[in-house]
């Protein structure tokens, strides 16, 4: 059962998406919501206002979780200040480009936190939106576009949103996990939205792997599409082995000492997560349960 405390807290995170949308119709819309709904919740109404489905599914949309997570500030990373530059580089350009990179550095996290702070930037985790017709649909849906209807007026009206509002931002996630359909999809949105919306697409190695891949095998579409997204992939980390290892060391050493509590050994925590960021949040979670 959803709580008082977990519906404030939910509340909180849409008070703070609000900024994002130019209208509390378009936002109302974007958390899958009717206005009326909207205006009661906004107002404090949180009894009987939605089913328990809806302020879960909404906390889902807006990254809010119900547990009692710590804390987490935002360290000032190398990959978090070069995300974050090529991120507002390309809104304020609307240009594309691919970033890849190992796993474990904060990409997800610095793309998370861009959008919270930045109007007409949406996030798409797209492990959870494989095929054409889920991607577009989740992205109207984030943009506060009806989703529900017909995907051809979908599409149709996504592109039409997308070419009047200004400066928007798609930050495509986890791109390797889409299918091919989706693929050629982007390719088309790209083409209907040239110079008015920026696309940045994100993903391990195996996205780098997979569209050289598919290149080489004279895949339709490809070729058409890495051009889009300027011809080359961005990287963070060194390729050298030992300087990888030191940059991935210094990262968790920023990251640690913007969240550790008070009087912890930075230095044992580097050297327990080899500079795996997740494995530093679980060693500092572990450390503020103690000093609970």
């Amino acid at each position: 059962m959803i709580t008082e405390a977990q519906k404030q807290k939910i509340l909180r995170g849409i008070t703070a998406n609000r900024a994002n949308y130019p209208s509390d119709a378009k936002h109302a819309a974007s958390l899958g919501i009717s206005t009326s709904v909207y205006s009661a919740i906004k107002n404090g109404q949180t009894d009987k206002a939605l089913s328990e489905g809806a302020w879960i599914s909404i906390a889902r949309r807006l990254g809010v979780s119900l547990r009692a997570n710590m804390e987490w500030k935002a360290a000032k990373t190398a990959t978090f200040e070069y995300i974050t530059a090529q991120l507002e580089f390309s809104q304020q350009s609307s240009l594309s480009a691919i970033l890849c990179d190992i796993p474990n550095i904060g990409k997800t996290f610095t793309a998370r936190y861009y959008v919270q702070s930045h109007k007409n930037a949406v996030y798409i985790d797209c492990s959870q939106v494989k095929t054409k017709l889920k991607l577009v649909r989740k992205i109207a849906s984030e943009f506060g576009i009806d989703s529900k209807g017909r995907y051809t007026d979908i599409y149709e009206d996504l592109v039409y949103y997308l070419r009047s509002i200004d400066s928007p931002l798609i930050i495509l996630d986890e791109a390797g996990d889409l299918q091919y359909e989706a693929f050629l999809e982007l390719k088309a949105l790209w083409n209907a939205t040239e110079r008015c919306c920026a696309w940045y697409m994100m993903g391990a190695d195996g996205l780098k792997e997979k569209i050289n891949r598919s290149i080489e095998c004279k895949k339709v579409g490809y070729t058409e599409m890495l051009s889009r997204y300027g011809d080359r992939y961005s990287r963070v980390t060194p390729d050298d082995g030992s300087e990888r290892d030191a940059f991935l060391k210094t990262q968790a050493r920023i990251v640690a000492k913007v969240n550790a509590p008070e009087g912890a050994d930075i230095a044992a925590i580097v050297r327990k997560t080899n500079g795996g960021l997740r494995r530093v949040y679980t060693e500092i979670e572990k450390l503020k349960m103690v000093v609970q």
